[in-house]
């Protein structure tokens, strides 16, 4: 069913809510929260194109996660269509679906209309920075920090690293950048980085202070100055591509060895991408069982793996061998029994159900 036209948004700053239309996106929710507050947000994600009813089913996760958990940990109410064609909310659905409706996609009970959803207040002035170090800036010795810290750092703080690969054939080298939303001023951000980052060099030159929507847009990707209302025309920064992409989640620091095989597999490849979501804080607060979404305490971070390729490429199947390649050189690094993967992120190389069959979690592995 196609729920793109249902768009509608109701912000009640006084109620410290808003009603939010199955249809509508991410970044014209941010955008109408900001319309009424300049201190009031909600922690979703960071791709504005999303359509908020499944980017909410399953998870939702952003760069204020550290802080106020998911978009899923707040929600208050939903309007649903069920089987008979009733429209329920959370009083005459039950509190049992209610929870279950926020998990695993959520398609299985209905058709969700709406999400009535929780503001959170942040200050009128947070702190972004992104800073790039490269294989031979010793990026190896800080990615190893960063994954000590990055999920003990002060609740305000999130910072991901997103990898890429520069130069030509016959000088390339991986990219490290750490971008960064903090809730708070620059003088504030770097007493917290010297005391507990310090091997980033950060500077007060790298920091930029906006306000909080106006680092939507940035952490989002879209180039320097460009206006907000660009969340509402639910386009993507990026081109349309070709893509496969994968997720895993880290419980304990990949040892240097492992992170210099991880890179020579990254030069291998034309147009790699990784990126290293760090957990921690409200995420390890809140217990598994509070809401269908069980990577909370012991995850120190969150990877997602992806490779692109143009249309004219005449050979995709090696990009696809090349992820399924680096996705299992990273088992012995990453959760297992079961090896985790992020519900909205997951792919057909994790199994399926055959139609009309019974089946077990072994056959649909096959």
């Amino acid at each position: 069913m196609d729920l793109s036209k249902l768009r509608e948004i109701n912000v009640n700053i006084k109620d410290n809510s808003a009603w939010v239309q199955a249809g509508a996106t991410v970044g014209e929710l941010y955008y109408r929260i900001a319309e009424k507050s300049k201190v009031h947000g909600f922690p979703a994600g960071l791709c504005s194109s999303l359509g908020i009813g499944g980017h909410i089913t399953g998870g939702a996760y952003g760069s204020m996660m550290r802080k106020y958990g998911l978009g899923r940990d707040n929600v208050l109410d939903a309007k649903i269509v069920d089987a008979n064609g009733k429209i329920l909310n959370r009083t005459s659905m039950g509190e049992d679906m209610f929870w279950a409706i926020k998990g695993g996609g959520g398609a299985s009970f209905g058709i969700i209309l709406a999400w009535k959803i929780k503001l959170v207040p942040f200050p009128k002035t947070v702190t972004v920075f992104t800073v790039t170090k490269t294989l031979q800036q010793d990026a190896t010795r800080i990615l190893s920090k960063w994954q000590v810290v990055a999920d003990k750092l002060v609740e305000e703080l999130f910072i991901r690293v997103i990898f890429n690969v520069s130069g030509n054939n016959g000088n390339k080298t991986v990219t490290t950048s750490y971008n960064s939303l903090f809730l708070g001023n620059k003088g504030m951000l770097m007493k917290v980085m010297k005391k507990s980052f310090p091997e980033l060099g950060l500077t007060r030159k790298d920091c930029v202070e906006m306000s909080w929507i106006e680092s939507i847009v940035y952490i989002s990707g879209f180039p320097s100055q460009t206006p907000t209302n660009v969340l509402l025309q639910g386009k993507s920064p990026f081109p349309k591509i070709n893509f496969k992409a994968k997720s895993d989640f880290v419980k304990k620091p990949i040892p240097e060895s492992g992170l210099k095989g991880m890179f020579k597999k990254f030069l291998k490849e034309d147009s790699p991408m990784m990126i290293w979501n760090p957990y921690g804080g409200m995420m390890a607060k809140i217990s598994e069982s509070q809401i269908p979404f069980p990577h909370r305490k012991g995850i120190i971070f969150k990877i997602q793996y992806m490779t692109a390729w143009p249309n004219s490429e005449k050979r995709p199947s090696r990009h696809i061998n090349w992820i399924r390649d680096l996705y299992s050189y990273m088992m012995p690094y990453v959760s297992s029994n079961p090896r985790q993967a992020y519900a909205n992120y997951r792919d057909l190389d994790l199994g399926k159900n055959k139609k009309n069959a019974k089946t077990s979690f072994k056959q649909a592995q096959a």
